[in-house]
């Protein structure tokens, strides 16, 4: 009988799909062997044609649940001798050449597990199987086998090697099997170091106890320090906010399960399948017909809009089974920091928070934030606001073709990387803002980690036009380390090619519109409303906001009311007198006479909207006044709207905009009217540019478009025949930016 080859490569190493191929050839009679290599899985198959053929077309069919098949292909070598059908070692004969495989939530029955009293796994918080469980966040190199991960440092007991050898067990090759006997173990400590318990059962008692009387817990989870409060309790949740140094900024509110939030929140299915998914990310909900006792006050300040997530590890299952009130789940670190993920770190930087500790001995090595997205009210459009466990080291979306070995560096604010070594192409978790020495550390080991695994230097290093980025600072370094060639590519046209890239719009004319808060300008300005042109490989600036004062450099971003002032009329001096001292006010007007660094920033423009209708002066986290901004408003009727500008096919002036809500405002307009016009000027205006320049596709990209009233807006204006384009699998703020910068390098003619 006739062997075949089989190769299979994509999310196909840590997903169960060795011990799935097994069971799939012994149901067909086949024999050979599986294993995995550097470019997937490899499978040799003896038997008769058609038996193989139907082997091969269920697999692809219906292949594991978590797995995401790339390529396949399958090749006749002849005649072969195998008297069973095996999964053997894996092996590596040349560099990496597959996905990377990310965390996934934990399934059901695993779940079922850990809540079975029966069951020998009952109450251990590290139980997985093939479907589910850490995976990048423990990876210290690849092809995905459990001497490459840090729970290696866990030898399996007897029971573990049974079921890792019965090919009719679900854990039949687990790579991250342990138990009770074997396994992480966890305990409870005091903020002075003294242990509690160490007792699974318990400690998960003890931490709701805990929670339920006000305590802060830091609890390491499989991905990193999460810290923990009741959010039912307003006093605890300042008390968190103002250690954490974080003012207003929302917190996320894990529920203990669905059938709790649903009693709560109302949600959509596609919210409901989100937050059930492997990805299991934080979903931003609409409260509007909000019934719990969360303090919405403390836990989401002056919004009308809550994150909220499910259990996702074993961990936070069995303290959800403890639990009859949601809790806080935010970052474990201080505002602006990464998320640690390191025991001694966590006791040294977060004693001063946390009451109490939840540690467990096994390494993190990726240590991630949560995932967070939200869909829009009208047409559910999905925007990603940030991409990290469940979605990185992955983008699958790519069609690259290079030999070249290149990284992207990105941008500064929300930093990530982009790495393509090979044929696939690995976009880091979310890393921060590299202003911070922690995130800019976290940067750079993130880098050494992906040249690492994959044994490759980069021969090519992509960094952002902007002189002060810490992200083009150390691209320099690496490009001149490791002698690559260095390109450096404006901010903004990465976004743009981010875009074009994520929709494969390469072959088409296209209008670009990249809307955020800054931008190094190949003009030497702050860039941020940009209207450009795609065709023929080629990007062009066709259009922009019309330039004002960029004043105070970081300052502005951090001040709204100096956005208006930038902005205001001579008319308006009573209002800037509200919101500045005559000394101020002297000193800035007579800045403004001087300053020659202009901007065309949409971001701040949101922000003057924000200063004139008295919403913020004052942004303490980034985005805070778009985001109240957006909050604002409830519901709305085209029919009731106007535009801010008397000729917006010509462009749009950020100035005449002010003036003119400033006229409704002293007219007594309400502010949700006020700010639903703005959102409509914005998104007529850009409706009317298109259809002026003929355009058919329009593709958005930078922080603004993070905006879902606005998405929404430019989704009722186009017409018909104008295709429009938002990013879905990459966000649209600044962590495209390193897909955009590789897209670009590979896209566009110089």
């Amino acid at each position: 009988m006739p062997t075949y080859k089989i190769t299979i490569s994509g999310q196909v190493q840590g997903v169960g799909f060795r011990p799935f191929v097994y069971g799939l050839a012994k149901s067909f009679s086949l024999t050979g062997t599986v294993s995995n290599n550097e470019e997937g899985v490899i499978i040799y198959v003896t038997g008769t044609k058609d038996s193989i053929q139907q082997f091969f077309d269920k697999l692809l069919k219906n292949p594991p649940p978590v797995s995401k098949i790339k390529s396949s292909a399958i090749i006749e070598l002849g005649n072969s001798l195998f008297t069973d059908f095996n999964i053997i070692p894996s092996t590596k004969s040349s560099r990496l050449n597959l996905p990377l495989t990310p965390d996934f939530a934990i399934c059901d029955d695993c779940k079922k597990d850990i809540q079975d009293p029966k069951n020998r796994r009952y109450n251990y918080p590290f139980t997985t199987c093939v479907n589910c469980g850490p995976r990048w966040a423990i990876t210290n190199t690849f092809p995905f086998e459990r001497d490459h991960t840090s729970i290696n440092d866990f030898p399996m007991c007897d029971e573990c090697k049974k079921e890792y050898t019965n090919p009719a067990d679900r854990r039949f090759h687990s790579q991250t099997n342990t138990c009770h006997t074997c396994g992480i173990s966890l305990v409870l400590l005091d903020n002075l170091g003294k242990t509690i318990t160490t007792t699974s059962e318990n400690i998960f008692k003890k931490i709701a106890i805990l929670l339920a009387e006000g305590n802060i817990v830091a609890i390491k989870n499989t991905g990193g320090y999460l810290l923990c409060c009741n959010a039912e309790n307003s006093a605890v949740v300042k008390k968190l906010r103002n250690k954490k140094n974080r003012p207003n900024k929302p917190f996320a509110v894990l529920f203990p399960s669905m059938e709790f939030l649903q009693n709560d929140l109302k949600i959509n299915e596609l919210q409901r399948k989100s937050l059930t998914s492997a990805e299991r990310p934080i979903n931003i909900i609409q409260l509007g017909n909000y019934k719990g006792k969360i303090a919405l006050k403390a836990v989401a300040p002056g919004l009308n809009q809550l994150g909220v997530m499910l259990p996702y590890s074993g961990i936070l299952q069995l303290l959800a089974n403890e639990l009859n009130f949601p809790i806080i789940a935010t970052s474990g670190n201080i505002h602006s920091s990464p998320i640690i993920g390191n025991n001694k770190e966590a006791f040294e930087k977060l004693n001063n928070v946390a009451d109490y500790f939840v540690q467990h001995n096994l390494e993190i090595s990726h240590p991630q934030d949560d995932s967070v997205i939200k869909f829009s009210a009208k047409f559910n459009q999905q925007v990603l606001f940030r991409r990290a466990r469940g979605y990185a080291p992955n983008y699958f979306e790519a069609k690259l073709n290079s030999e070249e070995k290149i990284m992207a560096m990105g941008a500064d604010l929300k930093s990530s990387i982009a790495f393509y070594p090979n044929e696939c192409l690995y976009v880091s978790q979310y890393l921060g803002n590299l202003q911070n020495f922690d995130v800019y550390n976290r940067f750079t080991s993130t880098v050494n980690s992906f040249i690492n695994i994959f044994e490759q230097r980069p021969e090519v290093v992509l960094a952002d036009k902007h002189p002060s980025y810490q992200s083009t600072q150390f691209g320099k370094e690496l490009a001149q380390k490791n002698k690559s060639k260095l390109v450096e590519i404006q901010h903004h046209k990465s976004h743009f090619s981010a875009i074009l890239g994520e929709h494969q719009l390469f072959s088409e004319k296209v209008l670009g519109v990249v809307f955020d808060g800054t931008g190094y300008g190949d003009d030497g300005n702050i860039w941020g409303g940009e209207f450009f042109d795609y065709e023929h490989h080629k990007i062009e600036r066709i259009n922009h906001i019309k330039y004002f004062d960029w004043l105070l450099g970081d300052k502005m971003a951090k001040e709204p009311r100096l956005s208006l002032l930038s902005l205001a009329s001579d008319e308006m001096v009573e209002v800037l007198q509200e919101k500045f001292t005559a000394n101020e006010l002297r000193t800035y007007q007579s800045l403004k006479k001087t300053n020659k660094l202009k901007t065309s920033s949409v971001g701040r423009l949101f922000d003057a909207v924000a200063s004139l209708l008295n919403i913020t002066d004052y942004n303490t986290y980034e985005g805070e006044a778009a985001i109240l901004l957006e909050n604002s408003i409830s519901s709305y009727d085209l029919k009731s709207c106007k535009s801010y500008l008397s000729a917006p096919e010509k462009g749009i002036s950020a100035t005449e905009i002010i003036k003119n809500m400033c006229d409704d405002y002293q007219n007594g307009k309400p502010k949700e009217q006020l700010i639903l016009n703005f959102l409509y000027t914005l998104a007529f205006s850009v409706v009317e540019i298109a259809k002026s320049k003929n355009y058919i596709h329009i593709a958005f990209s930078g922080g603004v478009f993070q905006n879902t009233t606005l998405v929404d807006l430019l989704i009722l204006l186009a017409p018909k025949e104008i295709k429009l384009y938002f990013h879905k699998d990459l966000s649209p703020n600044d962590e495209n930016i390193a897909v955009g910068q590789l897209m670009y390098y590979l896209n566009i003619t110089k």
